[in-house]
């Protein structure tokens, strides 16, 4: 199964994604996919040395799929991560929606 890798920018503490060229994304779509375990190793080895500098906290390796052309985490959570939270965005009229 495809995955990607997903971490926490140390500082902002936001959801970021590994894109294919070793950068950090928001957007979730933008992240690298890695095709096989052997790209997955390597993706995840290089993303703990952003770890080690400082850069993100939490690396992950997720399982994903691809929906209408968009990546989709397998697991709720990590849908939850990457798409926000489950409640309506209606629901409290004093919250202002997240823009990347």
């Amino acid at each position: 199964m495809p995955q990607i890798v997903t971490a926490n920018s140390l500082i902002e503490g936001d959801v970021v994604f590994r894109t294919a060229d070793g950068g950090w994304v928001r957007d979730i779509d933008a992240a690298g996919v890695l095709a096989d375990k052997a790209a997955a190793e390597a993706a995840h080895a290089a993303a703990l040395q952003d770890v080690k500098a400082a850069k993100v906290v939490d690396v992950a390796l997720i399982d994903v799929t691809a929906e209408a052309g968009k990546v989709v985490p397998v697991k709720l959570r990590e849908r939850i991560r990457a798409f926000g939270p489950t409640v309506k965005s209606d629901h409290r009229a004093d919250l202002k929606p997240f823009t990347a």
